[in-house]
């Protein structure tokens, strides 16, 4: 394989299996937005930072971006749906999902295993991603098996 091969690079990448969360915001009027991501995982402790990559093509991204408060909701084994939903280019994420709004009005997914509440720390430019950096403000935590990805699949961990 060559790393111009992207099938090949994806289908290596594929071959790491990672937790699945869905990221919301709230665009400057309020609109709520959401994506799900696997590309999520801890920076530091001290300071408490996250981060996710964005692709350029995602359609949420400028009001990540832009936004001052984003939330990580880190999904559970039943909340598979809410994956699915929240992939879709769907602009009715928010009419078919179960959610609340939270600090900053953040939209946060009931049943997930862990939520984090994030103010906007950094934005890196990687290739063809950005870096969305988060500083942690809350967490909550909840029990059960989480919800992961493997091989284009979504797996019980």
């Amino acid at each position: 394989m060559t790393v111009t091969d992207n099938r090949a690079l994806r289908d290596a990448f594929g071959r790491f299996a990672t937790g699945v969360t869905v990221l919301t915001t709230r665009e400057g009027d309020g609109t709520p937005r959401g994506f799900t991501a696997n590309s999520f995982s801890s920076v530091s402790l001290d300071p408490p930072l996250v981060l996710v990559c964005i692709g350029d093509n995602a359609h949420s991204g400028p009001a990540f971006y832009a936004a001052p408060h984003f939330a990580v909701n880190i999904l559970g084994a039943a909340q598979k749906d809410a994956a699915m939903l929240f992939a879709s280019r769907s602009e009715e994420k928010f009419d078919k999902a179960k959610w609340h709004a939270g600090t900053h009005g953040l939209p946060l997914l009931p049943g997930a295993l862990a939520t984090l509440i994030c103010a906007r720390h950094d934005l890196v430019r990687a290739g063809d991603h950005v870096i969305l950096i988060g500083e942690v403000l809350e967490s909550a935590i909840g029990d059960g098996p989480a919800l992961g990805y493997h091989q284009g699949e979504f797996i019980t961990i």
